[in-house]
């Protein structure tokens, strides 16, 4: 068994008390001090995450927007720089490999990111499917850590450490600037549901941008965060996450994000005859809805557990948790179309044996007030 990796500001999070764990080969903080407090801090002031284990790709030429394009579901060369797209990568079956986020660098340059768990697929895929292309693709995973600010007292921290222009800068989009003295991609993305960026930065310069952003945002009670207040943030947001809601087993219309397919852009692109055959299934007959589900009581469920009505399986879950902001369990489940409605009565989850009984909701569980 090979050693976990570990990022730049490993030995920060260690003399910060965090609760280690592996997560995708790598060794991340999954908490500090309390899970609910960091989640709690997110929404309703500030918290810093170390994501340097995503992985990023970097695709360059003349034709590299044309090489995506073919690689990946999404119209990438559409894209204007500066610019962010949410996307998604297929296997030639139409499965999906990964989910992905693409930022527009220059006219040639783009940047993939990839999850930790799939970013060799996904570096392996793109490089054998950009072969043909006048384009090159290079394994930026080491030069890059990635320090998220989320929440809505981020934009306030953020501005206090850079010129950079902010306020100018829309949701999904990135700009190259300085926060810190430190040079950053400053990307307005993030996976909570709030407000906040992601800054991209040499490893080199991690732990005097993490201090840096710690300090600014001490007043403003930022604090660091785990992996673990991650996952409950992003359940609430409704966000799928890959392994969960997103697997090779499904296409993108199976999970209900059958939007991120862009059948109209030029040219051919991996998958494409598969995806337009699932398209016309899901039209046909609805494969099983993702939905939200919201416990009357109070045990939790699990990825896995069935989803059961009238005696019958109708779903399954596939992440669950405690909600802080609800007070309540909730989960995200795969369920029957004709038990997806919002208020459908009748809905439960085997909880061992116990048909817990849920509500049936709308994604996501919940929205910030912009």
């Amino acid at each position: 068994m090979s050693e976990p990796r570990r990022t730049a500001l490993d030995a920060l999070h260690r003399s910060l008390g965090a609760t280690m764990t592996d997560f995708a080969g790598w060794d991340m903080p999954l908490r500090y001090a309390s899970e609910r407090d960091e989640h709690t801090a997110v929404r309703t002031r500030a918290g810093l995450f170390d994501l340097s284990h995503m992985g990023e790709i970097t695709v360059t030429g003349p034709a590299a927007g044309e090489a995506l394009d073919f690689a990946l579901v999404g119209h990438i060369s559409a894209l204007a720089v500066g610019r962010a797209r949410y996307t998604m990568i297929c296997a030639p079956d139409g499965g999906i490999l990964d989910d992905l986020i693409v930022y527009r660098l220059g006219e040639q340059e783009y940047m993939v990111v990839a999850n930790a768990s799939n970013a060799q697929v996904v570096l392996d895929a793109v490089t054998e499917r950009a072969a043909g292309f006048d384009a090159a693709v290079r394994d930026d995973r080491d030069a890059y850590a990635l320090i998220a600010v989320q929440g809505p007292q981020s934009p306030g921290i953020l501005k206090s450490l850079t010129d950079a222009d902010l306020d100018g800068l829309k949701y999904y989009a990135g700009l190259p600037g300085t926060v810190a003295g430190v040079p950053a991609l400053i990307a307005r993305t993030g996976y909570t549901g709030e407000d906040g960026f992601e800054l991209f930065v040499d490893p080199a310069d991690a732990e005097k941008l993490w201090q840096a952003l710690t300090d600014a945002g001490a007043d403003a009670g930022l604090v660091p965060c785990g992996l673990s207040c991650r996952d409950t943030l992003r359940l609430e947001a409704g966000m799928p996450l890959y392994g969960n809601e997103l697997t090779t087993a499904l296409t993108p219309f199976d999970a209900g994000l059958g939007r991120v397919v862009k059948f109209d852009k030029p040219g051919d692109f991996v998958g494409r005859q598969a995806l337009a055959a699932a398209a016309e299934r899901a039209a046909a007959q609805p494969p099983r809805t993702l939905v939200g589900l919201v416990a009357e009581g109070r045990r939790v469920p699990r990825a896995g557990y069935p989803v059961v009505a009238g005696g019958a399986v109708i779903g399954e879950v596939t992440s669950g948790a405690p909600s802080p902001t609800l007070g309540k369990p909730i989960a995200m489940a795969y369920v029957d179309a004709a038990h997806a409605a919002p208020g459908t009565s009748g809905v439960g989850v085997d909880i061992r044996g116990t048909h817990e009984p849920y509500e049936v909701v709308a994604l996501p569980f919940y929205k910030r007030q912009r």
